[in-house]
């Protein structure tokens, strides 16, 4: 039993981490997630920027970073300029506002079609996990510790797990790709 508790751990972190990535994405409205991966030098070392200051979004497409050290803003700015955002920071020498523009159709359609990609990826990492466990059963079958009747039961046992995260990963997809096609 722990060997599938085991292969459901992995598949489990597969769709966490198609998750984490989708909040990363920006639809037209501020998220403060997309600024998750994005790291500051911080009296040398990286720093997540949720360490550095206090985020906030004071209206439906902007973003306020208010940094705990004033000495942080042009490295703040320095750290969102390089990343992939694609949005230019405003600072007033206190607080620095990232406005999102209204995306494009065309841009929409583009990021659509990013989460699709992401979740088929998410979905090839499952059916690894899937035929990893099934190679471990049969090995074990062949070794003697797992019975024939045994093995089809922890084959059937792995595939529903399969169909199982796999739906996950689908609503996600639907989920995404509707937040990002709404204006």
């Amino acid at each position: 039993m722990s060997e599938m508790k085991e292969f459901e751990e992995k598949m489990g972190k597969s769709v966490d981490a198609l998750q984490e990535d989708y909040a990363t994405i920006r639809a037209g409205r501020a998220n403060p997630h997309i600024l998750d991966k994005i790291k500051v030098d911080y009296y040398g070392t990286p720093t997540s920027l949720q360490q550095v200051a206090n985020i906030s979004v004071p209206e439906a497409r902007m973003i306020q970073i208010q940094p705990w050290e004033a000495s942080l803003i042009k490295d703040i700015e320095k750290a969102i300029l390089v990343s992939e955002l694609g949005i230019t920071p405003n600072n007033d020498g206190k607080v620095i506002r990232l406005v999102f523009p209204e995306l494009t159709e065309d841009r929409r359609k583009e990021l659509a079609k990013d989460i699709k990609k992401k979740g088929d990826n998410a979905k090839v990492a499952i059916r690894n996990i899937r035929r990893d466990a099934n190679d471990a059963f049969k090995k074990m079958n062949k070794g003697g510790e797992l019975s024939d009747d045994e093995l089809k039961g922890k084959e059937d046992e792995v595939q529903k797990l399969t169909d199982k995260y796999v739906d996950m990963i689908d609503k996600a997809i639907d989920e995404k790709t509707k937040e990002i096609l709404t204006v």
